[in-house]
């Protein structure tokens, strides 16, 4: 037993160092094309494509950015605060009301037993193998017939149940040990008062997690933008920059400051909701 306690203790690091500069090499290639493009940002037009690149600019300016946003300058209105605006809604609200939905029903599954609850929550699980694609048409004729198309409520409402999201929720409450909702019911608590002061915060990281996957989802949503909303009013960030590559498609300093701009929010969201990502994954494991 000795020996075997020495030989693991006289391991050669060798092999972790070569594996961590393994991962930093390969973090640093796919970190490249971004940088490039934050770079490209600042570089007038003919500085973009001089090689060797020039990581940092000599010389940077705000130009393209204020063109993207046509501010303090002549040039096209892209409307790019209005689809910022319009994207930060959309997200918000679909997030909001999909972590909702999915948080009790999750809760329901989980805690709520009641006759025929696993055959539907198998049948709702069923919806996961239905393509969102194959949707489509139904829901736009729906949504006409409702006198809705051309609404944001038309892009919110098919993201209002999530399937997914109500997967994991079920399985995080049924992680919680059933004597704290026994100990909230002894103590007179009804079941929703059980479900918001005892379970939900049980369940923080799982929720976490599931509304930064939400918001990053519903954020780069483009397909249903595209085939419900044909107001130049309403349309979200992916349309709008989708429709000012198409037409500044040779103009590589003013679609990266675009591409740059509708980066910003998923990087903020990402860097705020990572830990939920860590606590999520390993909650699991550490429990029973």
């Amino acid at each position: 037993m000795a020996k075997e306690q020495s030989k693991l203790k006289k391991k050669s690091p060798v092999p972790k160092i070569v594996w961590s500069i393994l991962l930093i090499l390969f973090a640093l290639l796919m970190i490249t094309p971004f940088l490039w493009m934050l770079s490209s940002s600042f570089k007038l037009e003919r500085d973009v494509m001089k090689f060797p690149i020039e990581w940092i600019p000599s010389n940077p300016v705000l130009n393209n950015y204020k063109t993207v946003l046509h501010i303090g300058v002549k040039s096209k209105n892209y409307h790019f605060l209005l689809a910022y605006a319009n994207s930060i809604k959309v997200s918000i609200l679909a997030t909001l009301t999909s972590v909702l939905s999915a948080m009790l029903a999750g809760y329901a599954f989980a805690k709520l037993k009641f006759k025929g609850s696993n055959v539907l929550f198998i049948i709702y699980l069923m919806q996961m193998m239905v393509p969102s694609q194959l949707t489509l048409i139904p829901r736009f004729v729906a949504f006409s017939e409702l006198g809705l198309v051309n609404t944001h409520f038309s892009i919110i409402a098919p993201k209002i149940i999530s399937v997914s999201a109500t997967f994991m929720m079920r399985q995080a409450f049924m992680a919680v040990p059933e004597e704290l909702r026994e100990s909230a019911k002894m103590d007179g608590a009804g079941e929703w008062k059980t479900c918001w002061r005892i379970m939900v915060p049980q369940i923080r990281p799982t929720i976490g997690a599931m509304t930064t996957v939400a918001f990053l989802d519903n954020w780069n949503s483009y397909l249903d933008p595209l085939v419900f909303l044909s107001d130049w009013r309403l349309m979200t960030l992916p349309i709008a920059l989708n429709q000012f590559v198409s037409e500044e498609g040779s103009k590589y300093g003013l679609i990266s400051a675009a591409c740059c701009l509708t980066v910003i929010p998923v990087f903020i969201v990402f860097l705020v909701g990572q830990k939920f990502f860590i606590k999520g994954l390993t909650v699991g494991a550490v429990k029973g």
